[in-house]
This record gives C-alpha cells, sequence and structure tokens, in this order.
C-alpha cells in the first residue's frame, strides 16, 4: 500500500464539512477489478483501506480513502454493460420512459456521464437524438465510439464541460447510471452538468441506495470505485450550490437497491412532486441521519459473515466442491471481509469475455467461461453477483435440475431449493 496511490479525503464530498465520523471499517483490499493475467500471478498487490466515514452535517456517507482513479478506470477496468442482459433490458425501458415523461424530441442533445460501452445513448440514438459519452476507461470509449457511439475518454468536470458545450451546444438531457458513485469531486461535477445543460434541460443520474443497502446488509456495494453511498436528504444540498433542484426521485432495481434522482435548474419547468419528502422522511424514520446507526450496521455484517463462512464450510467440510458465479467488483469485498479464497472456491464462471482467462486480485481463483459448470460440475455454486441472481438460475436451470445447487450470499446466506 503506497500512499502516492490513495489519499485520505479530510472533507465531506456533499456539502464540504471536515465533520466526518468513522463509522464502519472493512477488511482493506485491493481495486475490485485488478484482475490479473497468469503472467501477472507473481507481482506485488496493494491493497488500500476501506473504511466509511459519515458527515454529522448532512448525513452524506462516504468512503475517507480515495484511491487514484487512473488506477481503478484507466488500467483494468472492465465493466461492460451489454454482457449483463438484464441491465440492457433496464436501460431501454429507462430511455422510453425519460423520452416521454420529458418530451425529448429528435435531434435533442443526450450526453451520458460513465457512458461505458455506449448501450444506453445507443437507445437514444435509434430515436434520432444526437448523443454524447463520456468516460474515463480509455479501452472501453474508444470501442464504443468504433460501434457508432461518439464517446470522450476522459473524466467528467466543469473545465471538460466547458469544452464540450462549446463543441457540441447546450445538451437538452444528461444522464448517469451508477457513475456518480465513483466519483470524488461530486462538486465539479454537478458544476459541469449545470454549465453543459440547456436552460430547460433534465439532468438524471441513477445510483445505488443506501436505504437498501442498509435494509439488506449488503455491505459487498462497499469497495474503492464507489466513494460514495448515497441517500437523498444530502442530494438537495449539492444541487442548490450549483443553481439546481431535485424534482423527483424514484425508487429501482437495476444492479439491487437504485434511486432516480431527476433534476433541472432552479426555476425550471418541470414541478416538484412530493416523492424526494417522502423519501427524505423514510431516511430520517431509519436513523440513517445518525452515526449510531451506520455501527449498528457494522454488527449486522459481522453476523452475516459468520453464517456464511459456517455454511461453506461445512459444505467443503463434506467433500463437495464450490464454484463462484461472476466477478463483479463487489466480489472483491465479499470475498476479502468473508474469507472467501481459494480453498473455498476451485473457480468462478463470468459472461464478461474480457475477464474470462483471468485470476482475482489476491486469491487468485481463475475466471472461466460459465460452460465450465457442465464441464466440471461443482456441487454447489455461489453467486458472487447475488444482485443478478434470479436471471443467473433462469438462465442456468439445468445446472440446478442435472448437477448442483445455488448458494446466496446475501442479505441471508442459504441454499436455493435446499432439500
Amino acid at each position: 500500500m503506497t500512499q502516492s496511490n490513495y489519499y485520505f479525503r479530510e472533507s465531506c464530498r456533499m456539502c464540504d464539512s471536515s465533520s466526518l465520523s468513522k463509522a464502519i471499517s472493512l477488511t482493506p483490499t485491493p481495486p475490485g477489478n485488478d484482475f490479473l493475467t497468469e503472467e501477472e500471478l507473481g507481482r506485488n498487490e496493494s491493497v488500500y483501506p476501506l473504511d466509511l466515514y459519515f458527515c454529522k452535517m448532512c448525513h452524506h456517507v462516504q468512503l475517507g480513502h480515495v484511491v487514484d482513479p487512473k488506477i481503478l478506470y484507466q488500467k483494468n477496468y472492465s465493466y461492460v454493460s451489454a454482457t449483463s442482459t438484464h441491465f440492457v433490458e433496464h436501460l431501454k425501458r429507462y430511455t422510453e420512459d425519460m423520452v416521454e415523461r420529458f418530451g425529448l424530441e429528435a435531434g435533442n442533445l443526450v450526453v451520458d456521464i460513465g457512458s461505458n460501452d455506449g448501450t444506453c445513448l445507443r437507445f437514444f440514438k435509434e430515436k434520432g437524438m444526437d448523443v454524447v459519452g463520456v468516460d474515463p476507461a480509455t479501452e472501453i470509449a474508444e470501442k464504443a465510439t468504433k460501434n457508432g457511439i461518439n464517446t470522450v475518454a476522459d473524466f467528467f468536470g466543469y473545465e471538460l464541460a466547458l469544452e464540450l458545450r462549446k463543441k457540441y451546444g447546450a445538451a437538452k438531457y444528461i444522464t448517469s447510471h451508477n457513475a456518480c458513485a465513483h466519483i470524488d469531486n461530486l462538486f465539479d461535477v454537478v458544476s459541469g452538468v449545470e454549465h453543459w445543460l440547456d436552460k430547460d434541460g433534465i439532468f438524471v443520474l441513477e445510483v445505488g441506495y443506501f436505504v437498501d443497502v442498509y435494509n439488506n446488509t449488503w455491505f459487498d456495494t462497499i469497495y474503492h470505485e464507489h466513494v460514495d453511498y448515497h441517500t437523498v436528504a444530502p442530494f438537495e444540498k449539492l444541487f442548490a450550490k450549483v443553481g439546481m433542484e431535485v424534482i423527483s426521485v424514484q425508487r429501482i432495481s437495476p444492479q439491487g437497491g437504485s434511486i432516480r434522482v431527476m433534476t433541472q435548474k432552479i426555476g425550471g419547468k418541470f414541478q416538484r412532486d412530493d416523492s424526494v419528502n417522502k423519501l427524505i422522511a423514510l431516511e430520517s424514520k431509519l436513523g440513517l441521519n445518525k452515526v449510531e446507526t451506520l455501527r449498528e450496521f457494522d454488527s449486522n455484517i459481522r453476523a452475516v459473515s459468520e453464517e456464511l463462512q459456517k455454511l461453506v464450510h461445512s459444505l467443503k467440510n463434506k467433500g463437495y466442491s464450490i464454484a463462484g458465479f461472476g466477478a463483479p467488483t463487489k466480489a472483491t469485498t465479499l470475498m476479502a471481509h468473508f474469507g472467501i479464497d481459494e480453498n473455498i472456491l476451485d473457480f468462478i464462471v463470468d459472461d464478461n469475455p474480457l475477464k474470462q482467462g483471468l485470476y482475482t486480485p489476491i486469491t487468485h481463483i481463475p475466471i472461466l467461461s460459465a460452460n465450465e459448470l457442465y464441464k466440471r460440475k461443482p456441487d454447489y455454486v455461489l453467486i458472487l453477483a447475488w444482485n443478478f441472481a434470479k436471471p443467473i438460475m433462469k438462465m442456468h436451470i439445468k445446472y440446478s435440475k442435472e448437477i448442483g445447487k445455488f448458494i446466496l450470499p446475501m442479505p441471508e446466506p442459504r441454499v436455493v431449493n435446499e432439500e
């Protein structure tokens, strides 16, 4: 762990207060996407602190230690939207809903911050809209551009927004899916959004909702790529600082529990609805405005860890073989904090071809094609990508009928259809 690769942030990302209190400490881990090739297996691997801090002023929950984004996103970042059919369907429905709700038309400029492989923008482009993506993952951005989705390979912020507005004009609609949890300087991002937006433009972001993380003990969504853990109340203060307002919030579930936050410039043409205040009231009722609540959450995490370890060690002691399904970023946190290593999992399968043939960080478990489930026939499969458990089990119903059983690690570890 080298200090030059990370730093400790001493002020809140939402309100800039220095009143931060440590609430949860997880096992230090490497970057979740720091997969290794076979040739790299002998190299040194850095791990970084994974501690959550609570802002006493605006109640925002956030990582204290920030790993250099170039390490996280411009080296081995391999998440590709199109490899998840479930998420692709979500983006298609999202496009239909937003075009109808906000009256978007052919010729409007639509921007996606954290556009990944351009899957979302492709649906807007099919409706005749001009599209521009912004994403720092160089290889993925270049591939998106080659596939017809103009993508700028860079980190989005105010200075880049100045440049891109001059080049492309004002944006009628800016969107962002699960990117705002990854950004250390959120004020710079929303300042850029406000500048690039047309006077009647809309900015809609989707992020994981900490209410669902808390209610379901989804602690494995805490990893270095996610520096923020969002609730609605702090967003109001953040957007107000740049002359914008939250007009509506929807709870959605494309990747576990999330929220869709809709914003505009203050005084814009759309009316604010009661969804905003309702969710703020819910957050207060759950006690997410108190650091003590998060410390209770920490003890719940330990309880889930003990349950899962008891289950998998019992199976291994009986001679059963176990594989993993999915190598998402969150799996690195889950495996590190729960002690799931190469002594538990024989291999992991993943549908993302960019990950196949690689090895997990630290534990060095091989990542293979899902076809290997039917060749190697493990007795059990631990679904590490638990937020896609239903489509995974549906797609591989042949495995559960003819070969073995699935294990769900979250929120309560259990064997599916155990007799």
